[in-house]
Order: C-alpha cells, then sequence, then structure tokens
C-alpha cells in the first residue's frame, strides 16, 4: 500500500457545522477500526450474520506479506467516521488492472456532507496514478441512495453481468 500524507476532505459545505475531515492509509494496529466500520456497515445492509472477519484476518489481508487488500481511514477532527476498502483486479480485455471497492462506510451522522463523494475521488486518483483503466464495485439492489449517488458520479449499472460465487462446502468440492 502506498503511504501518503493525510488527504484534506470535503469543504465544509454552507451552513454545516466545520469539520476537520481527512483520509489516511490504514497502519498496523488499525485493524479494529477496519473491523468495526466492516460491522457497522454489515448491519446496514442487514448482513450482520455474515460478518466475521475478525481483527486477526485484517491484519492478514492489510499488513500480509503481499497485502491483498488497502484501506483507507476516514477521520473528522482526528475521529475515526468512516472506512474504504479496496483491492487491485485485472481484466484480461484491456490487459489492464482495476481498482476494486470492496466496501466505503460513513457513519450516518457524518453523511450529506460530501464526505462519500471525497472519497471517490481520492480512490479514482489512486486508481489512476495505479494506471488502472476502471473502478467497480457491487451495490445490493435495494440501496436507492447510493445507487442514486454512484449514478451522479457516472458509474453505471453491469445489467448483463450477474456475480457468482463459490464458498463453504460447494467451494472445497470444485477444489477436491
Amino acid at each position: 500500500m502506498s503511504v501518503a500524507t493525510p488527504h484534506p476532505g470535503p469543504p465544509p459545505q454552507g451552513g454545516r457545522e466545520k469539520s476537520d475531515v481527512r483520509f489516511r492509509d490504514a497502519q498496523p494496529g488499525d485493524e479494529g477500526i477496519v473491523a468495526h466500520f466492516v460491522r457497522a456497515l454489515a448491519e446496514y445492509e442487514k448482513l450482520a450474520h455474515e460478518a466475521v472477519a475478525t481483527d486477526a484476518d485484517f491484519r492478514r489481508a492489510l499488513f500480509g506479506s503481499p497485502p491483498r487488500a488497502h484501506a483507507l481511514i476516514i477521520e473528522d477532527s482526528g475521529e475515526p467516521v468512516g472506512l474504504a476498502l479496496w483491492y487491485y483486479n485485472f481484466s484480461t480485455f484491456v490487459g489492464r488492472h482495476g481498482l476494486y471497492v470492496e466496501d466505503v462506510f460513513v457513519m450516518p451522522a457524518k453523511r450529506g456532507r460530501g464526505i462519500g463523494r471525497a472519497v471517490f475521488r481520492e480512490l479514482a486518483r489512486r486508481a489512476v496514478a495505479q494506471g488502472c483503466v476502471r473502478m467497480e464495485w457491487s451495490v445490493l439492489d435495494w440501496n436507492e441512495p447510493s445507487i442514486a449517488f454512484y449514478r451522479s458520479l457516472g458509474a453505471k449499472a453491469m445489467d448483463d453481468w450477474t456475480l457468482q460465487r463459490l464458498e463453504g462446502g460447494a467451494l472445497r468440492a470444485v477444489a477436491a
């Protein structure tokens, strides 16, 4: 993971409380923060029963050799208020990699202040700097506020594609 100095987040918007929103790359010791926000996102998505990752899992994924994922901690006045977690994928059609956004979460009390847009801007800057040809992510079909936000960014739905998954016993059966 590239280590960057904290990036300023969005400017305060007219009439709203001032804040000091900054982004920083996750560092060893941030595993608990990452796990906390992943669980908060799972609650919002009504999938808390699936959020079983531990601090140790995030330590291995983010800080192992090689790192398998990257995370951005979103802070307001030095307090964590959100998370972005991503990894790099690869397109065989264009022969270049992309940035896959696994999770973005901002605490509900901090939403509506431009933080999400600033997070996607930061991730897009990183993707461009790394030579990525695209950014991709999934969204639950009932999450209309997020879908509308993604459309406002210029993202388009990949309606011709469906996500496929092998896990648990099915994964082990194919591997046998």
